[in-house]
Parts: structure tokens; C-alpha cells; sequence
């Protein structure tokens, strides 16, 4: 509910969130899994929205174990983050981290509960009696009445449940009868709770390993991972980046490249490609192919500085630091590569590149530790050269 894919397919470009990008295709079956925390006011009208464009959503179907966000959630979320004060971790302020927090300590309320109006009421009255009291008590904000959240929820459960169904069932069907399945992420692998820069993370696991946990699939059916990269360096919210551009050329790449989110519409914090992340995101997640997007927003660049390590303290690592201090005082080191003038746009093969784009793509990739299978001259499908077979 905090993350999103633009998508663009000839002229028409599509804002996705909640909605997996299959939802495009008009063969693909897209599947909300279970690991996503559902917002369902939000999930509603980005469906009523698709389908005013005339993107059908009658093949989707929604985990009936996925966790909903609550008003509570929200209003923590919010309250809490600005508490922070300069501490904060930049969140969205939509109830992520409350929801997964509360799944965790078993006080969550899930799709299924809305079709049960005795047992989401009782959730409801149970949660709120500790919840109630912190907004109140804590930060003198008002409660949240469970009544009304009832009747307002039961409505959203209306509207979905054709959508329901058990996904992780549909999913290991499909796999049992030969079918492709392609399990989409969020986030990215440096917001993951456990192995990313923590605090200044998401509250879920966005690695490869996620995917199986977040979807029912069990990790022995699992046969390709690719990992996406830009041809530089974002990230969006608070944390250590040791690229980071905070002059000209970050807001070169950040308007060039369009770095704006698609959820929130924040500014991306931009930075030069940083082959650290890079390699310990290969190790991480177990990557077998990258997509390297996004290219053609470094033509017109004479030197392409490229960080092949980092020194902390005089000393230079070539992975990342074991502990937050260290990652907080990275210094890169930088290789500069050298650039391209041409516009590469309208490439259609590699061969079409000009030389130094090439060798860029092929620096990166002894650097990174898995091979690029897939680069991104643009944001159009017919803007992606394809190196290797992804399927």
C-alpha cells in the first residue's frame, strides 16, 4: 500500500500500488498474495479507477490471509512518525509498519475477518482498547470508534469478496500444471526488515526470501530470480546512501530520470550506481539475472562515476559494513567510467549501443556477480533490449 509501478504500454502509462502488474495483461491471472498489507478504501478505488480505463480486474483475486490497514494503524503511523521528530524513518504514513507490527504480535485483522461481523467486531474492540489508550492518553488524540469502523469495513468486504479466494492454493495449482508464475515485489532489497539498513527499512521482508513467505510457494519452486536495477542509485525516505548527490547532478538524475514516487509522489534521493549494494543484493536474494533500467538517462555524461567500494576510517571495504556506524560513515571510491553523447532511445539490440554504453553495461556486471539479462532504454516495453531468456 506504500509502494508502486508505473507501467507504460505504447502511449497509455498505468500508476499501479496495490494492483500487480498483471492486471495489465489480458491473459495473466493477478494475485494479491498474503505478505501484502491491504488498505482496502485504497485497493477499491484503485480498482474502480483501472477499470474506468477499460482494464478489466475480474481475474483478480486477493489473499483471504492478507492483513488489512486499519484507521488505527493509520493514525499511529502518523502520530508516531512525527514524534520522531529528526529520528524519523521517513515512512508514508500509511499504516504499514503499525499493521505488520500488529500481525506480528497477533492482534491483526485479516481479509477473511471482514466476512465475519461478529469475530471483526470482537477483533476490533479487543485491538482498540490498548490502541485507543495510546492515542488518547499518549499523543491526546482521538479514539477510533469500533462501531463505525465495523460498519465501514463490512462494506469493503462487500465490494471484495469476489475477489477472495485461498492464493496460495491457486498458485501451487498452477505450478503443478505447468504454468508460469512470476511473484512481483515491493520495496527493495536495502528496506528489508531483517537485511536492510534497519532502523530505516519497510517492516516486511522484500528480499527473495519473502516471496516464498508473502505468496504460499514454497521455496523449492522457485527457479529464477531476477533482480532490477537502475543504471544509478535512489532511494526514497531516510538512511544511509553513500552516493548520494546532493548538488546538480543528483537533481540531473533526478529530473532526467524522473525520480518521483509513484504512491507517494516524494522526490527520490539520487546517487551515482553503487556496486557494493549491488553485489551484497546478488548475495542476499540469491539473484540469477539482472535488469539493469533506465540507461538512456545517463547519455550526455562525459564521466560516469561508478563506486567500487567504500572506505570507513581509512580502511577500504568492498562489502557492506556489518554495522549501522560503519554503513552511516561510508565514504565511496569511486571508478569513473567513461560516458556517451548519443541518444539511445530508440535502440533495439546491444549491438545498437554506442561502445562506452556497452562497456558501462559490461563493467557493471563483473562488479555486481550475475549477468544482465534485460536493459532498459526507456520506459516503453518496446524500450527494453533483452540479452537472455528470462523464461
Amino acid at each position: 500500500n506504500n509502494a508502486g509501478h508505473t507501467v507504460v504500454i505504447g502511449d497509455e502509462s498505468y500508476a499501479l500500488h496495490l494492483l500487480p502488474s498483471g492486471v495489465l495483461s489480458d491473459h495473466a491471472v493477478p494475485v494479491i498474495g498474503n505478505g501484502v498489507v491491504i488498505d482496502p478504501a485504497v485497493l477499491i478505488e484503485e480498482i474502480d479507477g483501472i477499470e474506468a480505463r477499460g482494464i478489466s480486474c475480474d481475474r483478480l483475486l486477493i489473499s483471504a490471509n492478507a492483513h488489512l490497514i486499519m484507521p488505527h494503524q493509520v493514525a499511529l503511523d502518523k502520530v508516531t512518525e512525527r514524534h520522531l521528530g529528526k529520528a524519523r524513518i521517513g515512512t508514508t504514513g500509511r499504516g504499514i509498519g503499525p499493521t505488520y507490527a500488529d500481525k506480528a504480535a497477533r492482534m491483526g485483522i485479516r481479509v477473511q475477518d471482514l466476512f465475519d461481523e461478529t469475530i471483526l467486531r470482537q477483533k476490533l474492540e479487543l485491538v482498540l482498547t490498548e490502541k485507543n489508550q495510546v492515542l488518547t492518553k499518549l499523543y491526546n488524540r482521538r479514539g477510533i470508534d469500533a462501531n463505525a469502523v465495523c460498519r465501514e469495513y463490512t462494506g469493503y468486504g462487500q465490494r471484495i469478496a469476489r475477489y477472495v479466494a485461498d492464493t496460495g492454493l491457486v498458485l501451487n495449482q498452477a505450478l503443478d500444471n505447468g504454468k508460469l508464475v512470476l511473484l512481483e515485489g515491493a520495496q527493495a532489497t536495502l528496506l528489508d526488515v531483517d537485511h536492510g539498513t534497519y532502523p530505516f527499512v519497510t517492516s516486511s521482508s522484500p528480499t527473495a526470501g519473502g516471496a516464498c513467505v508473502g505468496s504460499g510457494v514454497g521455496p523449492t519452486r522457485i527457479t529464477k530470480i531476477v533482480g532490477i536495477l537502475k543504471a544509478y542509485t535512489t532511494r526514497v525516505g531516510a538512511g544511509p546512501f553513500p552516493t548520494e548527490l546532493d548538488d546538480e547532478q543528483g537533481e540531473y538524475l533526478r529530473e532526467a530520470g524522473g525520480e518521483y514516487g509513484t504512491t507517494t509522489g516524494r522526490a527520490r534521493r539520487t546517487g551515482w550506481f553503487d556496486a557494493v549494494i549491488a553485489r551484497y543484493t546478488t548475495r542476499v536474494n540469491g539473484i540469477t539475472d539482472y535488469f539493469i533500467t533506465k540507461l538512456d538517462v545517463l547519455s550526455g555524461l562525459d564521466k560516469i562515476p561508478v563506486c567500487t567500494g567504500y572506505e570507513i576510517d581509512g580502511v577500504t571495504h568492498e562489502e557492506v559494513p556489518m554495522t549501522q556506524t560503519e554503513f552511516h560513515h561510508a565514504k565511496p571510491v569511486y571508478e569513473h567510467l567513461d560516458g556517451w553523447r548519443e541518444d539511445i532511445s530508440d535502440a533495439k539490440e546491444l549491438s545498437d549501443l554506442p561502445r562506452n554504453a556497452r562497456d558501462y553495461l559490461l563493467a557493471l556486471q563483473d562488479m555486481i556477480g550475475a549477468p544482465v539479462a534485460a536493459v532498459g532504454v526507456g520506459p516503453r516495453r518496446d524500450q527494453t533490449l533483452q540479452l537472455r531468456d528470462l523464461i
